[in-house]
């Protein structure tokens, strides 16, 4: 009896031992998948997106289909920057799909994480396109809005499976509706120099401009094409600055608030890795030499300039080179300027040129270039600035050497900004030269509005 005491002793304490041993020690390897028990039909995304009809956009409402949406999580709320909003595409690598689930949780990603595969119950959902976005919700009267909390677990079931997500890699002049809610990857891309002067360096969405989300101009380096970087000012890194050098990013490709062009939202800084060297265009640099002197030799406020043909008179070349709208005379409480816009245009795109009249630098030491420019109803830095020696009298077969310019980013025109002023060394430059304002825009989406000022050549 005493051996059997002791024997039931020691069993009982080395379950009380592994009782009290922490199970993280022990915890077995979730396995990757998990049965699931979907009584009921499965679908994917692009079947359910199909029964929205973007003619009538109407909002769809499932019901008695018994079936179930597969998916994957490819957003996380935890950067702050989607909220209160699930992005879901149909596969993990090479996706074809993706969708917006709207749910009213602020804390989704410790439920539904990145990558995490879930199934979404389709009956009492509502479809709709907002924005130009496909999204799922709950109907409410004219609109779909997010689950609520009481109805998240009827509707959506987490799986065990947490997914490598692939990225899929585009360009960003292949951008089109068919990635929107997918997660991508653009390479060889940078942000737009005059989002990154020593005067103002720009953080992602921390300026007392950004009233909801901070945009962003990125620019390819291989196509110098151009897209929106989109970030919320509730984000927890609105406030850090932007990453200088070029590299790569991946993020969520959706459309902006007003449905005019696409715009990449990350998920956090970490989706940057921006480790190469700029790709900046080779600016004309005339070295150390002290220039600016106290001698005008041209000078532009277009005072007088009230029309296109007393524009003309004075020299100045300008020209759409397809024939659509041109820089135009422009006044706001008694100041005059000429400004240029593709805004209302529908070119796509709109190449304007404003050329200036011949100036002759052969006798003139020191000399500066200096000009101010203002930008408003901003959606993409469009503006270049750009000096020739050698003028053809075609703007197309002429060789132009860029100028590094400030062109402000919009709307300098709003918190007393006004006009920023650009002084650029031109001392190098000998005989005929012409500088020119290039824009090129495309509407909708590129579409700035620039006010051009005070032009003056100084020197010696």
């Amino acid at each position: 009896m005493k051996h059997f005491n002791l024997i039931m002793y020691l069993i009982f304490g080395g379950l009380l031992f592994t009782s009290c041993v922490k199970t993280d020690d022990f915890e077995l390897p979730e396995p990757k998948t998990k049965e699931i028990n979907i009584e009921g039909n499965i679908t994917g995304i692009s079947a359910v997106k199909s029964n929205f009809n973007p003619e009538t956009k109407e909002i769809y409402v499932f019901s008695e289909t018994n079936t179930w949406m597969e998916a994957y999580v490819v957003s996380s709320d935890e950067g702050g920057n989607f909220y209160k909003e699930l992005v879901l595409q149909d596969k993990p690598e090479n996706p074809i799909a993706g969708i917006l689930l709207l749910v009213d949780d602020n804390s989704l990603f410790e439920t539904y994480n990145f990558g995490r595969k879930i199934y979404v119950k389709l009956d009492g959902l509502a479809l709709w396109s907002n924005n130009g976005v496909h999204q799922l919700g709950v109907q409410n009267r004219g609109d779909v809005v997010a689950i609520p909390p009481s109805r998240i677990d009827d509707h959506i079931l987490r799986t065990s499976e947490t997914a490598e997500i692939v990225p899929l890699h585009l360009e960003i002049s292949a951008f089109n509706e068919t990635h929107e809610n997918l997660l991508i990857k653009v390479s060889n891309v940078q942000f737009n120099r005059n989002l990154l002067r020593e005067q103002h360096h720009y953080t992602f969405a921390g300026e007392i401009t950004d009233q909801y989300d901070g945009e962003r101009q990125l620019e390819s380096c291989r196509t110098g094409a151009t897209a929106t970087l989109s970030t919320s000012t509730f984000s927890g890194f609105k406030s850090l600055y932007l990453p200088e050098k070029s590299g790569s990013l991946k993020g969520i490709l959706t459309r902006n608030f007003y449905d005019d062009y696409f715009v990449i939202a990350v998920n956090s800084p970490d989706d940057f890795n921006f480790d190469g060297e700029r790709c900046d265009p080779n600016f004309l640099t005339c070295g150390d030499n002290i220039f600016g002197g106290s001698e005008v030799i041209f000078e532009e406020n277009f005072t007088g300039i009230t029309s296109q043909t007393t524009l003309k008179d004075k020299g100045w070349i300008n020209v759409n080179v397809n024939g659509g709208k041109t820089f135009e005379p422009g006044t706001f409480g008694g100041n005059r300027y000429i400004r240029v816009s593709a805004f209302n245009t529908e070119e796509t795109p709109m190449e304007a040129w404003l050329v200036s009249p011949l100036i002759d630098l052969d006798s003139i030491s020191r000399a500066k270039l200096s000009f101010e420019i203002m930008s408003s109803y901003d959606n993409a830095t469009i503006l270049n600035v750009l000096v020739t020696e050698e003028f053809t009298g075609n703007i197309l077969t002429t060789t132009w050497r860029p100028l590094d310019a400030v062109i402000p980013i919009g709307p300098t025109n709003q918190y007393g900004k006004g006009f920023k002023k650009s002084e650029i060394d031109i001392s190098c430059l000998k005989g005929d030269i012409r500088f020119a304002f290039k824009y090129l825009g495309s509407a909708p989406d590129k579409t700035t509005t620039y006010d051009i000022d005070n032009i003056r050549i100084s020197g010696n």
